[in-house]
C-alpha cells in the first residue's frame, strides 16, 4: 500500500517539520497512523519527500524526512481562463485540473457570467486543488488568479504565454482543435465562455488579440466539460514520446 500524501506549504519544509490544523487531523483522526508510519509530503512546488512520523496529537504531527524529489516543470504548459458561473462545479474542475496537470487557472469575470466573483474564492480554490494533489501526487499546484475585470484582464495577463486558443461552441467552418496545437512545448492558453456564451464583445477583443478560434465538436459543452476536455487533450498530447507524430 503506498503511503499517504500530505501538503506542507513550502516555506515550512525542512529536515524536520510539523503538521498542523486539517493536515494533522487528518493524518490522526482520519487515517489513525501511529509514530514510526511513513507518509508523503508534496509543497505544491515540485518537491516531494518521504517522511516518518515522530510523534503526533489531535492537533500537530511532527515528523522527519528521509528523503526528498525534486520534479522540473513540465515543458509543455496548459493556463485554463475559465469564466465565473454560480452553476459550473468549481471544485470538481479544480480537482481535475490538477490531476491532468494544469499549470494555472483563471477565473475570469464574463459579460454574461451568472453573478459576480465573489470575494475569498481564491482560497476555495487552493482548497480544492491540494485535495486533488494529496489524491494523485501531483508535485506542481497550478497558480490561480483571479480577473474580475472581465476579458480585458485576460487579455493582458495573456502577454506570459506562447500560445493562445478560444474553444467556441457552434462555430462553422472552424477545425477541430488538434494534437499538434495542444502539445506545443510552451505555455498554451485556454479560454472558456460562461454559460451563457461569450458576448460579441468579447469575441472581437480575444480574436484581435491574437487568439485561434477552434471547436470541441457540435455539442454543446458545460464550462467545466469544455474546461477539462482542453486539459485533457493538452495532457494525453504532452505526454506522447518525442518524435511521435502528432495527427490532427
Amino acid at each position: 500500500m503506498n503511503e499517504p500524501f500530505f501538503y506542507l506549504h513550502p516555506e515550512h519544509w525542512g529536515k524536520e517539520v510539523c503538521l498542523e490544523k486539517q493536515e494533522a487531523k487528518h493524518l490522526a483522526l482520519a487515517l489513525r497512523l501511529s509514530p514510526g508510519q511513513q507518509v508523503r509530503l508534496l509543497d505544491g512546488q515540485g518537491r516531494q519527500g518521504c517522511f516518518v512520523i515522530l510523534a503526533l496529537d489531535k492537533k500537530t504531527v511532527r515528523l522527519q524526512r528521509m528523503s526528498e524529489q525534486i520534479f522540473p516543470r513540465p515543458a509543455s504548459r496548459a493556463v485554463l481562463a475559465l469564466a465565473f458561473s454560480k452553476a459550473v462545479r468549481r471544485g470538481f474542475f479544480m480537482e481535475k485540473a490538477v490531476e491532468l496537470g494544469a499549470d494555472a487557472v483563471w477565473i475570469w469575470q464574463g459579460d454574461h457570467s451568472q453573478g459576480a466573483v465573489p470575494v475569498g474564492l481564491h482560497k476555495s480554490l487552493r482548497d480544492r486543488m491540494i485535495a486533488g494533489a494529496k489524491q494523485c501526487g501531483n508535485p506542481w499546484l497550478p497558480e490561480t488568479r483571479v480577473a474580475p475585470s472581465g476579458i480585458e484582464e485576460v487579455i493582458a495577463l495573456a502577454h506570459i504565454v506562447d500560445y493562445r486558443i478560444l474553444p467556441w461552441e457552434m462555430q462553422e467552418n472552424v477545425p477541430m482543435l488538434t494534437l499538434s496545437q495542444a502539445g506545443r512545448p510552451g505555455t498554451t492558453l485556454y479560454v472558456i465562455g460562461p454559460e451563457g456564451g461569450f458576448s460579441p464583445r468579447e469575441l472581437a477583443a480575444l480574436r484581435a488579440s491574437g487568439f485561434a478560434a477552434v471547436s470541441l465538436g457540435a455539442r454543446v459543452l458545460r464550462c467545466e466539460t469544455a474546461a477539462t476536455l482542453c486539459l485533457g487533450i493538452h495532457w494525453w498530447a504532452s505526454q506522447q514520446p518525442k518524435g511521435t507524430e502528432k495527427r490532427p
